[in-house]
């Protein structure tokens, strides 16, 4: 199959941030007496609290109210500690590269902020093999709405079914597929238990591609 551009999620497709975005909430929840099984959690992966919401769940399991501001700022220290030495996933760069030297423009699209997501492809020195970076504000909603990708898209000058997005969570596979791309699932350890079936293609990894 041939693409005219390939467009990424962010989170869990080039870096394995989710993880441990995960296991921070797990710990908060296990320190509450209750577990938060994966297949729960992964209702906001690839979108926001507004799709489901662990601090509603919690409250709900606890009958409790949380000082979630400071919740919040501990999480983030234990996420930022836990990714100190993160890199790019498997395949991610050798993939990069093998598509800019066949010229195929490429994107990033994600429900993240532009602080998340451009400091990490700074960081990892993958940000010049991206010609848009589209994030959280850039349009009017995140995902499972499509608006990130028709932005991404428009940006690119290109039509939806030309254009490949690769994604690990199913509220990116149903955005990408309501905006007319071809949408390939890429499932990681946070996200291999859900169902893919609506993808034009499930592959185990980026390496190799």
């Amino acid at each position: 199959m041939q693409f005219s551009a390939v467009l990424f999620d962010f989170d869990g497709v080039l870096v394995d941030t989710e993880w441990a975005i995960y296991e921070a909430w797990h710990r908060t929840f296990l320190a509450n007496g209750h577990p938060l099984p994966l297949e729960t959690y992964t209702q906001c992966i690839g979108s926001d609290f507004d799709t489901w919401s662990p601090k509603i769940h919690l409250e709900e399991l606890t009958g409790r109210s949380f000082d979630w501001h400071q919740l919040d700022e501990d999480r983030q220290v234990e996420i930022r500690r836990d990714l100190e030495q993160a890199g790019p996933m498997p395949g991610v760069v050798a993939l990069l590269e093998k598509l800019n030297a066949q010229g195929i423009p490429l994107a990033v699209v994600s429900s993240s902020s532009h602080h998340w997501v451009d400091g990490w492809l700074e960081k990892l020195r993958l940000m010049p093999y991206f010609r848009h970076v589209v994030c959280r504000g850039d349009a009017p909603r995140i995902k499972p709405a499509p608006d990130l990708w028709l932005e991404a898209i428009k940006r690119l000058g290109l039509p939806a079914n030309e254009c490949l997005a690769i994604e690990d969570s199913l509220n990116g596979v149903k955005s990408a597929k309501a905006a007319g791309l071809n949408v390939w699932a890429v499932p990681n350890r946070t996200t291999a238990c859900l169902d893919f079936s609506m993808a034009d293609n499930v592959v185990p990894s980026l390496e190799g591609l």
